[in-house]
């Protein structure tokens, strides 16, 4: 587990003026936590990067301009979808002696046998929900992938991480070698038959055109 010091201040403006906030570089958030006190804090954008720009899972030591500190997770991040720059942010506040439930990053590490093979390697699950004490938070989950082979997969059954329970299913496959796709490409033979098929014949409609009009037949005179 590593842990990352972040400086915050408790923020003033609320409801609608907090849009004022982002104007100046500035994102709103809000800490909570079980049995504590909601704060509105706030927090320079680049300040804030640590934490979502990131594969890892920090534990924020969160220190504020009224000189308290406390030790919180990052909960929630909200994105403009347009700009992607962050709206919110939601701070989780930790008990030592208190399990949390959150998703860890898996990495994949290794030069898989089954690519040199000419495989492809197809990363499945990202992140993996587990539940564990604050002092035993994984920063990421590690899987290694040198000895996979061709038509292998690593499963959530395959993991073990001490003092942390994995809630998802055990069979669920985490990274895989899948074999190459391969075009298979007509035969001369198939070509051949496609094209001596007959165009089929096209029957014109409508109504059929009286004599002495354009497109009948001449009368033959005798």
């Amino acid at each position: 587990m590593s842990e990352i010091t972040l400086n915050a201040a408790i923020r003033k403006n609320l409801g609608k003026r907090a849009k004022r906030l982002r104007t100046t570089g500035t994102v709103p958030g809000i800490y909570y936590g079980h049995g504590q006190t909601n704060i509105p804090v706030e927090m320079g954008e680049l300040t804030l990067q640590p934490l979502y720009r990131t594969t890892a899972t920090h534990v924020i030591n969160l220190k504020l301009d009224d000189g308290s500190s406390h030790k919180c997770i990052l909960r929630d991040m909200q994105f403009d979808p347009v700009t992607e720059k962050p709206l919110h942010f939601d701070l989780f506040g930790l008990n030592e002696n208190e399990e949390l439930i959150l998703e860890i990053p898996v990495t994949v590490h290794g030069a898989s046998k089954g690519v040199k093979d000419g495989g492809i390697l197809q990363h499945i699950l990202h992140k993996v929900r587990v539940s564990c004490l604050p002092k035993y938070i994984p920063d990421h989950i590690e899987v290694d992938v040198e000895t996979l082979e061709i038509n292998k997969s690593i499963h959530i059954s395959d993991l073990i991480i001490p003092n942390v329970t994995i809630l998802e299913n055990e069979h669920s496959a985490i990274v895989a070698v899948v074999p190459p796709t391969i075009l298979k490409e007509a035969t001369p033979e198939v070509v051949a038959a496609e094209a001596t098929v007959a165009e089929p014949e096209v029957i014109g409609k409508g109504k059929k055109p009286e004599e002495g009009t354009e497109g009948a037949p001449a009368e033959v005179k005798k």
